[in-house]
């Protein structure tokens, strides 16, 4: 299917570049497309000149998605992808760590206005409100940016406050299950030298499982948070901007049944109205799982003009708070429990500094470098309560006396407290020596000092207040041999890039260039196990090319990626832990290479096509973990060979003062596997989602109304899947796996 897609699309733009003869392209020629500016070098300049593979979004593009979610992007970004199991994370081209280990850093940074979030369980962004831009660079991203992100970068860029400007946008749109996207937004002038720019949202659905037991739905989500920017220019050549905001986050999506569990477990889900299966979202359990999150802080940006050069400093302070509460019975405690209690929070604070110097571009020698300081902590107590099967209440009516912690070793507290302190400094540069005007090379390096430490104790928890009566509690693993470790490192990262203009609209480029992750300090099953730290070559090449009077835009690349000791995780039994263990660790090797096409054609002045394409193969060169399971040569997990988006925009005139607006976008991916090893249990067939949005708009596109369907045609599929011990076959799934039919409406001033 993904074959004629492709082919369609192709041949479209063939038929742009040489299909037709020139005199009836150029007769009524539409406009050329909007030039992309981005600022992945630090600089804004446009994406046809940066010698990197670059998929840059419109605020504009984002909201007519009807996305709601940072995760979202992965629908719009081929290469993307966003796994929400074992801590939850991105990945490019197939490669990025998922841990529950808080002292792992991100193979793909999320930085957001300049700010690296690396916060553990932090997206570090919520809704997409009132975004400008967000630009996802493939590869490794070190030189230039604060943290060393060994897979790629997602930099998002919010609006910022408009000088002498007053202006506004309210929008409300309202669906099927109660989804809605409520915004609003107002630009301040405070004087001629000040501005302030605010901004708010609210954001859910009802999911489309259901508690059967407890009448409750299940999967739902709810978001809101707000953001404030108060930008000063007191002199032409000094720029102040003050920023800080707050979200929050909550959900219900939790694991439920597929197959494998105890015979009688599944009678009684099937007598409480559950069915399991592959398709199934409902779950018979007697308590409520959710998870709540709160992220909130502030960054202070100062950038002066010095002479022709620009100094920028950005000061940020964050925190994060997530909490979770995911019981796993599947049926009433009273007919079979497993883990009734499940219980954690998670505290960070991360304080970071970034000071840059750059000079002035378009002369013989460009140069920018700068000096980056971060330092996260992590504070999080887990408790989780295990019943080997026996209900919470006996035949007789009598409750059950005895638990077995699963956090905890024997002879010890009962919950398990993890605490995590990463440190990085950085100092990193570029210079770019601008041969003539049609050949450049550019030079990059970073030197890395990193410090993660981690430490673990077993506090006693009141289980009275938990469980609601006095109860023994029974550790269940050893004693660690080693209760504190820390891992230090040091690493220069580089990267080289020639590229040549053979036309001013087509140019040629090459880019080599490494990457490092610091090692780490993880508690498996309360023992001892740190890991070393990655690192990875990238070699890429490629061409942007604008053609037809710019009009049609065609950027096309071949990459290879080299990783050693990947620092991977996997879901396994761990020696004397009751439960399956996330158990992180170093992979030898594994390579990722493919190749990534973007294209866009403005057709008409009224219509603009746009599609990607992406073939990632990702795979295993050197894993054996525990010396008798040999994974080399299995793909990566989340990691499908095949990735497409296509889209076309619309908008005509018709009638005085009315505009018809329209989008209808695909999104597609191959099959995929998301646990390591590829078990077929865990084969995720390949899918596509047909998104729309179309509507008009009056009085100079001011007022604008309209309809809106996610998942047009209701094509199912899960997002992960798990072996939960006893439990068996669990999965997780989507809001995004159903169709959702609704009305938007905005008004802009």
């Amino acid at each position: 299917m993904w074959k004629n897609r492709i082919t369609v699309l192709m041949g479209a733009t063939m038929l742009a570049t040489g299909g037709a003869s020139a005199a009836a392209l150029e007769s009524d020629a539409p406009q050329s497309l909007e030039e992309v500016v981005v600022t992945a070098q630090r600089r804004a300049e446009s994406v046809q000149d940066v010698p990197i593979s670059i998929t840059s979004l419109s605020g504009k593009a984002i909201e007519e998605s009807g996305y709601q979610s940072v995760t979202d992007l992965q629908y719009m970004v081929p290469g993307l992808q966003y796994d929400p199991t074992q801590g939850a994370a991105f990945q490019i081209r197939g490669v990025g760590s998922e841990s529950f280990d808080f002292s792992n850093e991100k193979s793909v940074s999320i930085v957001v206005d300049d700010v690296v979030m690396d916060g553990q369980r932090d997206n570090g962004l919520t809704g997409l409100d009132d975004i400008k831009r967000v630009d996802v660079l493939m590869g490794p991203q070190g030189t230039l940016f604060g943290k060393n992100a060994t897979s790629g970068v997602i930099a998002i860029t919010t609006n910022d406050p408009e000088l002498g400007r007053f202006s506004g946008k309210v929008a409300a749109s309202y669906g099927e299950n109660n989804d809605k996207i409520d915004s609003a937004r107002v630009n301040v002038p405070l004087g001629d030298q000040a501005a302030l720019r605010m901004s708010a949202f609210y954001q859910g659905q009802d999911g489309h499982g259901e508690y059967t037991v407890l009448h409750k739905t299940l999967g739902s989500f709810e978001d809101y948070g707000t953001r404030v920017k108060l930008l000063i220019q007191p002199t032409d050549t000094i720029e102040i901007l003050a920023a800080g905001d707050y979200a929050h986050h909550w959900d219900t999506t939790v694991r439920t049944a597929v197959s494998g569990a105890p015979a009688k477990v599944t009678a009684a889900e099937i007598a409480l109205g559950v069915t399991p299966g592959t398709e199934n979202v409902d779950s018979a359990d007697g308590s409520e799982g959710g998870i709540r999150t709160d992220e909130y802080g502030g960054s202070l940006r100062v950038k002066a003009d010095i002479g022709s050069d620009t100094l920028t400093a950005i000061t940020a302070l964050r925190y994060t708070t997530y909490d979770n509460d995911t019981p796993a019975d599947l049926v009433p405690g009273n007919i079979y429990a497993y883990i009734p209690y499940n219980q954690g929070r998670l505290d960070t604070t991360k304080f970071s500094q970034e000071v840059r110097w750059a000079s002035p571009t378009g002369q013989f020698l460009e140069y920018l470098g700068g000096a980056y300081f971060n330092v996260l902590t992590a504070d999080q107590t887990q408790l989780q309560l295990y019943t080997a099967g026996q209900p919470l209440v006996s035949a007789s009516g009598q409750p059950l006396t005895t638990f077995y912690s699963t956090t905890s070793p024997y002879g010890s507290g009962n919950e398990a407290r993890f605490k995590a302190r990463n440190r990085t400094a950085a100092a990193f540069g570029q210079i770019k020596l601008n041969l003539t005007d049609k050949a450049s090379i550019a030079f990059g390096g970073r030197f890395s000092d990193d410090h993660n430490g981690q430490g673990l104790t077993f506090p006693t928890a009141d289980v009275a207040a938990i469980v609601g009566y006095k109860a023994t509690v029974i550790g269940t693993s050893k004693v660690p041999y080693q209760t504190y470790g820390s891992v230090s490192g040091q690493n220069f990262s580089y990267r080289i890039s020639p590229q040549y203009k053979i036309t001013d609209d087509v140019m040629v480029y090459g880019t080599y260039s490494t990457g490092y992750k610091p090692g780490g300090v993880a508690f498996v099953g309360s023992l001892y196990d740190p890991y070393k730290a990655e690192t990875v070559e990238s070699y890429e090449v490629g061409v942007k090319s604008e053609l037809l009077d710019r009009r049609v835009r065609v950027n096309f690349d071949l990459f290879e990626e080299k990783f050693t000791d990947f620092q991977a995780s996997i879901l396994t039994t761990v020696p004397g832990a009751v439960v399956s263990q996330v158990v992180i660790g170093n992979a030898g090797g594994l390579t990722s290479k493919g190749a990534e096409l973007n294209l866009a054609w403005r057709a008409t002045d009224a219509l603009t096509l746009s599609g990607s394409v992406t073939y990632t193969d990702a795979a295993f060169t050197d894993y054996v973990y525990n010396v008798t399971t040999d994974y080399t040569g299995t793909k990566l997990t989340n990691s499908p060979r095949w990735m497409t988006t296509l889209s076309a925009a619309y908008d005509q005139p018709i009638a005085n003062d009315v505009t018809f607006h329209g989008t209808v976008s695909y999104s597609y991916r191959s099959t995929m596997f998301t646990v390591v090893g590829e078990p077929e249990y865990s084969r995720t067939p390949g899918y596509g989602l047909v998104n729309l949005r179309a509507g008009i708009s009056t009085d100079g596109d001011a007022l604008q109304l309209g309809v809106y369907a996610k998942n047009l045609f209701n094509t199912y599929f899960s997002t992960g899947w798990q072996q939960y011990g006893a439990l068996g076959l669990l999965h997780y799934t989507s809001l995004d796996a159903y169709r959702t039919v609704g009305v938007y409406a905005q008004y802009s001033f």
